[in-house]
């Protein structure tokens, strides 16, 4: 949505002039929701080396591998404790048939994958590798289904396969060697169907969403959540046509919500990274935006919000399989992570889930591969500093950091911060600063600290440079956490100096 010149201005009059703010801490402010833990979901397409090379090697492979999954993957996504992983797709979903990717291997049809630049799918992994995959690492799946070139009958069949105890396709399941039915859960009917899911309109598609939901049974205990297919980011009048047309038999709503950049990824100067910055904070008025048309709609909120792909995307990296989406990830990436993610923290009264694009190899991946070489990226560590939020209560926090603007007008906030409580507080701050550090003071209601450890995530070297850090192949790594202990606790309050473009989660007991 458009800034007019008054809120441009305000804006900049209410920039914050010092390096230092006040954060009140409201730990005891009563009856906050909790972050439930798919916030911190992932998305998984057959898309360029995700699925081949990224998760799935096979099990004849020389790289190190658990019944076919890259064991360095496993133990690297044990540590982010993903709650929730999208899959087969994206834009994929809507020309897979699910049908291909059962029985042998050796029986499986090799297509080609004409969205993501035709190359050929072997059909290698299909639903029991998926499902497999999420059943070992405790990970909730979450099936996108085919509307775009499936039939109702596919659909409801896949649902049967995967979650029957008995009949026709239990008896199939059974004989591709798994007797007891999977758990499933979500169940996404269609994606993007108002564009590579089937170019259909907001009305036309909610008459299909109600065909192909109906036949979405639950079988045996096993209860499906539904998702239809919403909005690309400012669309909001295919949320208000869906609020006004589906509502029963209606789990979640999802939306896409991708921040694009000039270049490549390590292409950029200072006014290319804060607007960057400054269209991925947006997110947050788009939000806020959705959710009031669904408050019309739906005032008990019992329809969920889901942004179930949003992420930055570059130009492909040189040398790379046009289609491929490859991508490398800098300390921009994490930037816009963790301030993303300090905005869904906050939504989370209607937003239920995010799933971010993508776990491994595609655009802003958490897991960079190459042969048996393996690399986290700056993405992939505030996911895992993060994740102390999953299932926490949130707590409200109020501060006036104030906002600047890009010598070609976008405006990005001075200081991102959310916090939540468990066994501890957990605080999240980020300071997206090229060269100016921030000092914030932490001040909680009641209680005084006794005990606080922290962790950073920055870049090496000053300004754009150390924005630009990033990890590669061959063990070149710029980009780990690290204990951060620049802080100073007194009463009820803790002072902590944030250096330039870094990311600090604080655990305050």
């Amino acid at each position: 949505m458009r800034r007019t010149l008054t809120t441009l201005l305000a804006a900049i009059i209410g920039a914050t002039l010092s390096g230092q703010v006040k954060v009140s801490v409201h730990e005891t402010a009563p009856d906050q929701p909790v972050i439930p833990k798919e916030i911190y979901g992932q998305f998984a397409e057959h898309l360029g080396r995700c699925i081949y090379d990224g998760i799935w090697v096979g099990e004849d492979s020389p790289i190190p591998n658990i019944n076919g999954y890259r064991k360095d993957l496993v133990e690297a996504i044990r540590e982010l404790k993903v709650p929730v992983l999208r899959w087969p797709g994206g834009c994929f979903a809507d020309e897979y048939h699910w049908m291909d990717g059962i029985g042998p291997k050796k029986d499986r049809p090799r297509i080609i994958n004409t969205h993501w630049g035709g190359t050929l799918e072997d059909n290698s992994f299909g639903t029991h590798e998926f499902l497999n995959f999420c059943e070992m690492l405790g990970i909730e799946p979450y099936i996108s289904g085919n509307v775009g070139s499936g039939t109702v009958e596919e659909l409801s069949k896949w649902v049967e396969y995967m979650t029957a105890k008995e009949g026709v396709m239990a008896e199939k399941r059974a004989a591709n060697g798994r007797k007891e039915p999977w758990n499933v859960k979500y169940i996404g009917v269609g994606n993007e169907n108002w564009g590579c899911g089937g170019n259909m309109t907001a009305e036309y598609y909610s008459d299909v969403y109600k065909r192909y939901a109906t036949y979405c049974r639950n079988y045996d205990g096993n209860k499906l959540y539904k998702v239809a297919c919403g909005a690309s980011d400012y669309d909001y009048n295919w949320t208000r046509v869906l609020m006004s047309k589906v509502r029963n038999g209606l789990s979640g709503l999802s939306l896409h919500y991708y921040t694009g950049g000039q270049g490549r990824a390590l292409e950029f100067d200072e006014d290319n990274y804060y607007n960057l910055i400054g269209k991925a904070v947006e997110v947050d008025e788009v939000l806020k935006n959705h959710e009031a048309i669904m408050d019309l709609y739906d005032p008990q909120r019992k329809i969920d919000l889901l942004l179930d792909e949003w992420g930055t995307w570059f130009a492909q990296e040189p040398g790379t399989i046009p289609g491929h989406l490859f991508q490398q990830n800098s300390m921009r990436d994490a930037m816009v992570a963790a301030m993303s993610l300090n905005i869904f923290n906050k939504h989370t009264a209607r937003l239920k889930m995010t799933n971010i694009a993508q776990m491994v190899n595609v655009l802003q991946a958490m897991i960079l591969t190459k042969d048996a070489e393996v690399v986290l990226t700056p993405t992939y560590h505030v996911f895992r500093m993060y994740n102390v939020h999953q299932d926490a209560v949130s707590v409200p926090v109020a501060y006036s950091a104030g906002t600047s603007v890009s010598p070609s007008g976008r405006i990005y906030p001075e200081l991102s911060v959310s916090a939540s409580k468990a066994d501890a507080i957990h605080v999240s701050l980020a300071n997206p600063s090229v060269d100016k550090p921030k000092t914030v003071e932490l001040e909680f209601d009641s209680l005084k600290p006794s005990k606080v450890t922290g962790e950073i995530l920055v870049g090496k070297g000053k300004g754009i440079d150390a924005v630009k850090s990033h990890n590669d192949f061959g063990g070149q790594v710029q980009v780990a956490p690290a204990a951060f202990k620049d802080f100073k606790t007194s009463g009820k309050t803790v002072k902590v100096t944030l250096p330039p473009a870094s990311v600090v989660v604080l655990e305050v007991k």
